[in-house]
């Protein structure tokens, strides 16, 4: 039964590629509601920080989605997602605060770690010929 498991290895690159299309339009969709107030009743005001914020979700998430410079993309992402994190949802409090769960901070931390996993790693690989 176990030995199935190991032939999912084959569609690494594949699940790979799923994971960057999916997560980096999603992070899109995140820039275009907080830009455009779409999908929400929340828009931030032009030029503030979450205003710039949500050029950048948009950006590097279609960047990540595109394969366009997508470790330099996806750093940035990363980064900012860090920064959103300690700012907005864990701000140097201890005790449950400091839970993401609690604090409401566990979207923000997930893409901080996986769009830096994804810095690491770049693009698909191309298949040659």
């Amino acid at each position: 039964m176990l030995h199935h498991f190991n032939k999912l290895s084959e569609y690494k690159e594949k699940a790979y590629c799923i994971l960057k299309v999916v997560s980096g339009l999603m992070f899109a969709f995140h820039g275009v509601q907080k830009l455009f107030g779409l999908w929400g009743s929340f828009q931030p005001a032009v030029g503030s920080q979450l205003w710039i914020g949500g050029i950048i979700e948009l950006v590097t998430g279609l960047c990540i989605a595109f394969c366009i410079k997508t470790r330099i993309a996806a750093f940035f992402a990363s980064g900012m997602m860090a920064v959103a994190y300690i700012q907005f949802h864990w701000q140097f409090q201890l005790g449950a605060q400091l839970i993401p769960v609690m604090n409401k901070g566990e979207l923000a931390l997930l893409y901080s770690v996986l769009f830096l996993y994804i810095a690491c790693n770049g693009d698909c690989e191309k298949p040659t010929t």
